[in-house]
């Protein structure tokens, strides 16, 4: 099991602990001239209103030698997924995953925090030693 799918299942079951309800795994996008592959779909409902909560989350690893290119490449790559959902499913918040200690280590940043601000970006930090959801940040 590579370190990725190690990950993606350590986020999968975190948010399954948590009351979450896996409805797409990937979840899959057809734009006609291509296709995304988001890695989780899910939703849960909320005890105050009939209508569910629904949620795409993106996770990523950040395990290669640049940081500061995977952040690049996953706010490009978020971008584009929350664009195709607004078209696909327009009421799925989009999530971005990423381990606690990059969370801690990196994106403490004050130019990497004005950018996840500036997008819009919601994050959800997993922690990979208590496999468990450290935060969630709207």
């Amino acid at each position: 099991m590579s370190a990725k799918d190690k990950y993606h299942n350590l986020v999968r079951t975190a948010i399954e602990n948590e009351g979450w309800t896996i409805t797409h795994d990937p979840y899959h996008i057809d734009l006609g001239f291509v296709d995304f592959y988001i890695d989780l779909g899910a939703e849960r409902l909320i005890a105050a209103t009939k209508d569910g909560e629904k949620i795409a989350i993106e996770i990523k690893t950040f395990l290669a030698a640049s940081t500061i290119s995977e952040f690049h490449t996953a706010i490009g790559q978020f971008i584009n997924y929350r664009i195709a959902l607004e078209e696909e499913d327009a009421d799925r918040l989009l999530y971005l995953a990423v381990p606690f200690d990059i969370y801690k280590r990196f994106f403490k940043y004050p130019f990497i925090q004005t950018v996840i601000s500036r997008n819009q970006i919601p994050l959800l930090v997993y922690d990979t030693e208590k496999q468990e959801v450290f935060k969630w940040i709207s």
